[in-house]
């Protein structure tokens, strides 16, 4: 009876947890090595002994903030996210587990340098001990984290998937023979959303220092602050995305970095010619036939109450990578570096540079997918790189569409040197600036020129906030803190700028005319013919500018007419409805904007502040709203209008 009375009186969450008495007292162990300390804002200064601890401390901190978040973030690049919202998911699912496969992710770990695998050993460690000390906090799903799971996730970017042109909705109608397996909204044809970097040479400096201003534009709660030191040279502070180890974009006492997303060229689909012959399914390559590699992939959802059904997926590849679409008749496959071990070891190392020439160094690893770099350091460098990791390819083809995948002249050629690609360092005027946008614009007239590199490796075209950016730069020349914090949140709306004396152009020649349109948009015309483009709070024209511009959008997009190679940005779209747009096409939307105004708030003469609102009334990952509660108001506007402080 002894040892039965033992049993009882072990605590019941221990009976419950998958951990043994072993990790449990390593864990305990290790803790002892770890500080957190939080400040007046809740950010968690972490220190830790060796790099392993920091980083065992950084998850536990992270688990306390929103455990929720960092489960989420791993069920979802584990292709599991059916398994707790239903069948909606089995897209999403699909495309991940292509795309980040497990098998690979460990055999990564298991093959990856010893210092990279005591961090991913602490990275699970970290959570799993905060598991075990919350048995209240269930998780959804996951109940032990595993240490190679950082392997699947190698880029710290909200936008690091990279599918050439194949849609998610062509990937479930071919392998899963319906689009209502997908959770995924149709894209638009232009992204609005990414990041704003400013990076201001000592030269223009009021102190004489370098300054770097960091306005990454995500998705509410989808980074944290941390400060992460260690007794091992660690000492970074920045945003790291939730579950992730390293800081993804800040500074150490050395340098800083910031990351926009990148249009850079980084995938490209390839049209397979796939047949049955002798029985087997083969492909065409080079005038000969190769076997289609063939892939069983398992996908769990969740049904009725607790029960899991599952779906079994063939997935064929090609030796350009998995075939992700069927376009009358022709298979089309994608080849891309989504998950790169190197990218996971870049992310780490740019943590700890200590020089210019040591971040270029951590540069020539060449794992980042996605994204833009703007830099500056405490030498008094400041640089800007328009992505990383871009495949070298034979000029003569249009790579912004499928090419012919049954020849070898469309293979890759290797991946570029970070010194061929677009980049500006230390330029003559003292600032440089990306938002999302061409990087033949970054540095003003002494940008890089576009004649100089291939289409594919800089397709981006220039926004509204790219405009701004360069403008608001170029209006100081002696920066301080406060005065660089003022740039970035100018809240020119550039957009305006083109659409609104278009349309006074089409209304002075319709108004005398004497018909009802006029004399109804007379005071509303008034207003924006004296706006100054700036959107605030109490802005009434802001109100009428958005909402009208709103209903502008669909024809604007229809203006792309996009040249072969070359993509049509929304500034060369907006510009050319502008020039084309009739009075119907200005007047009738702004008509309607002004009446349903009225019907909603009972008059049009409406301030911004009252209908772009703040309010975050729960912890939940999907935002739960109620216009009852308290909500605050936001003088910001979208990034589609040129808003550099996008709110959207």
């Amino acid at each position: 009876m002894k040892p039965l009375l033992i049993f009882f009186l072990l605590p019941l969450h221990l009976l419950a947890q998958p951990f043994s008495r072993q990790e449990i007292a390593q864990w305990e162990a290790q803790s002892k090595n770890v500080t957190i300390i939080r400040d007046q804002y809740g950010v968690p200064h972490i220190y830790g002994n060796s790099d392993g601890d920091a980083v065992f401390g950084l998850m536990y901190a992270q688990c306390e903030d929103d455990f929720k978040r960092v489960e989420m973030n791993y069920i979802d690049k584990l292709g599991r996210m059916a398994e707790i919202k239903g069948a909606k998911w089995l897209g999403p699912d699909l495309l991940n587990k292509i795309l980040f496969d497990s098998a690979d992710a460990i055999k990564d770990y298991n093959n990856a340098p010893a210092w990279l695998k005591k961090l991913c050993n602490a990275f699970a460690d970290g959570i799993n001990y905060y598991i075990y000390k919350n048995p209240g906090n269930n998780p959804a799903l996951l109940n032990r984290f595993q240490p190679w799971y950082p392997m699947l996730w190698t880029d710290g970017s909200i936008s690091a998937i990279n599918i050439a042109d194949v849609t998610e909705k062509e990937i479930t109608e071919l392998y899963l023979g319906s689009n209502n397996y997908s959770s995924f909204l149709e894209k638009d044809e232009e992204m609005l959303t990414g990041s704003n970097g400013f990076a201001i040479a000592p030269s223009i400096s009021a102190s004489g220092n370098a300054l770097l201003y960091i306005n990454p534009h995500v998705t509410f709660y989808f980074r944290p602050e941390v400060h992460i030191v260690s007794e091992e040279g660690l000492n970074v502070y920045g945003a790291v995305t939730w579950g992730q180890f390293f800081v993804y974009q800040g500074f150490n006492e050395h340098g800083g970095w910031m990351h926009t997303s990148s249009g850079v060229d980084a995938a490209d689909s390839y049209t397979e010619y796939v047949f049955e012959k002798d029985g087997q399914v083969v492909y065409e390559y080079n005038g000969r036939t190769r076997p289609v590699i063939q892939r069983t992939i398992e996908l769990k959802f969740k049904t009725t109450g607790a029960v899991t059904a599952s779906k079994t997926i063939v997935l064929w590849s090609t030796h350009h990578g998995p075939i992700l679409a069927n376009r009358n008749g022709k298979m089309i496959s994608v080849r891309a570096d989504n998950r790169i071990m190197n990218g996971l070891i870049q992310c780490w190392e740019r943590n700890k540079t200590t020089s210019f020439a040591g971040f270029k160094k951590t540069l020539d690893l060449r794992g980042n997918i996605s994204n833009n770099t703007v830099y500056a350091d405490a030498e008094g460098n400041i640089a800007y790189w328009h992505g990383n990791r871009i495949p070298e390819r034979n000029g003569k083809f249009n790579w912004a569409k499928p090419v012919d995948g049954t020849t070898s002249a469309t293979e890759w050629k290797g991946i570029h040197s970070v010194r061929e690609i677009v980049q500006r360092i230390n330029p003559p005027n003292g600032w440089l600036q990306n938002c999302n946008s061409t990087p033949f614009t970054v540095a003003g007239a002494n940008s890089p020129l576009k004649q100089d590199y291939p289409a594919y490796m800089a397709p981006d075209g220039e926004n509204f906030r790219g405009i701004n950016a360069v403008r608001v730069l170029a209006e100081e020349n002696k920066y301080d803190i406060d005065k660089l914090i003022k740039a970035g949140y100018d809240t020119r709306l550039a957009a305006f700028e083109i659409l609104i004396p278009a349309l006074i152009n089409v209304y002075e020649k319709r108004v005398n005319t004497g018909d009802t349109i006029s004399s109804t948009l007379k005071e509303a015309i008034t207003i924006l013919r004296n706006w100054d483009f700036r959107v605030s709070e109490t802005s009434v024209a802001g109100t009428l500018a958005i909402e009208w511009g709103q209903r502008l959008l669909p024809a604007i997009q229809r203006n792309s007419s996009e040249d072969e190679f070359e993509f049509v940005d929304q500034v060369t779209k907006t510009r050319r409805f502008a020039q084309k747009a009739t009075a119907e096409d200005m007047l009738l939307p702004l008509l309607a904007t002004l009446a349903e105004l009225e019907k909603n708030f009972g008059r049009w003469q409406v301030p911004w502040g009252e209908i772009n609102r703040f309010q975050r009334i729960s912890p939940d990952i999907d935002n739960k709203f109620d216009d009852n509660k308290e909500s605050i108001p936001v003088g910001f506007a979208s990034s589609a209008w040129g808003m550099l402080p996008s709110y959207s």
